[in-house]
């Protein structure tokens, strides 16, 4: 079984097809839509985990680039600034997934990027602004 948190980006002319339900159906694939923004008449994205056998997953994949999504890791957009972190903890208590955690004996904050889900409540809490998110 793989299981992956991606970013899908949708080109104007893709948007308005049955995408993830193709992936259901014709793929078996799970879905789990974490975040999304589309608009009938733009371009759009979603934050999305996506679940299913390794060759079911890779055809389902596949799919997606030739509808013209491209598909990017979602460890690839979020992004901790360790120049502006001062390790204060802000961050720690309102993460939801504990992807933000505190190592107990040097009491430094730890990013692990494949717990995020991107819900950017870390980026709203860090007064030093040192979580970064760019889709």
């Amino acid at each position: 079984m793989v299981c992956r948190k991606v970013v899908l980006h949708f080109p104007r002319e893709s948007v308005d097809k049955p995408i993830v339900s193709r992936l259901v159906r014709d793929f078996r694939m799970e879905v789990n839509i974490l975040k999304a923004s589309i608009d009938p008449d733009e371009a759009g994205l979603m934050v999305v985990e996506l679940t299913g056998e390794a060759e079911d997953f890779e055809q389902g994949l596949a799919y997606l680039e030739t509808t013209g999504i491209t598909i990017q890791p979602l460890s690839q957009d979020i992004r901790r600034n360790d120049e502006r972190c001062s390790s204060c903890g802000a961050c720690v208590s309102i993460c939801p997934t504990e992807a933000l955690s505190v190592e107990r004996s040097t009491m430094e904050v730890l990013f692990q990027d494949d717990l995020c889900v991107a819900c950017e409540l870390c980026v709203r809490a860090c007064p030093l602004h040192a979580m970064e998110i760019r889709y």
